[in-house]
């Protein structure tokens, strides 16, 4: 029985960093862990750092023993062009060929593309298109399975058309605010539960 502490090496800069906070976890960053098990990914926010919820729930899961890596999407704004809003905000949501292969080197990814229902469904779908992946998503409003399916996503119950597939979600998540422990521990459980059954 080991007793003590395992080390994780985490490397979060993008590049050098030019004053305060400079250089962590800008778009296009990539954080990789010891292991390739879990990957956490997460959209652009502003230019300058990730998204609170997901900081928090990748420290959380290191806490635990699971190797986490985190990679803040490039072009992770806006939505997919074949989404209904045709783009969003003015931009279209997108991976670069170097962050399809970064994920698809993990066995389960965590998702984490914001609070708005009719966009993150369509960026998760463009996703798992894309990689072949089990996925747990992380949303602040209420979603089910039949959600993805209605829109041809795989999920533990349905077969779709992406090759990737949903097999947990976990709601209540809000961006750029704390993650309340009892979420932490629900977040955690599904990720302990989706490895075993990898395995």
């Amino acid at each position: 029985m080991a007793v003590g502490r395992e080390t994780q090496i985490v490397i979060c800069r993008k590049g050098q960093g030019l004053g305060l906070g400079g250089g962590i976890a800008q778009r296009g960053t990539c954080a990789k862990a010891w292991k390739n098990d879990v990957i956490a990914v997460a959209m652009s926010p502003g230019y300058r750092h990730v998204p609170k919820p997901v900081c928090e729930i990748t420290t959380e899961l290191r806490g635990q023993g699971i190797n986490v890596g985190e990679i803040i999407l490039n072009a992770g704004d806006g939505t997919p062009v074949d989404a209904p809003s045709g783009g969003g905000h003015g931009v279209a949501f997108g991976l670069e060929q170097r962050e399809i292969e970064i994920i698809g080197q993990h066995k389960l990814a965590i998702l984490h593309h914001g609070n708005v229902k009719v966009h993150f469904i369509y960026k998760v779908r463009f996703e798992l298109r894309k990689v072949k992946i089990a996925a747990i998503i992380l949303c602040q409003c209420p979603i089910t399975f039949k959600d993805f399916e209605d829109i041809g996503v795989s999920t533990r119950f349905k077969e779709g058309e992406t090759q990737g597939k949903v097999v947990g979600i976990v709601s209540g998540i809000v961006r750029h605010e704390s993650v309340p422990q009892e979420k932490l521990n629900e977040i955690a459980s599904k990720v302990k539960k989706c490895l075993r059954e990898l395995e």
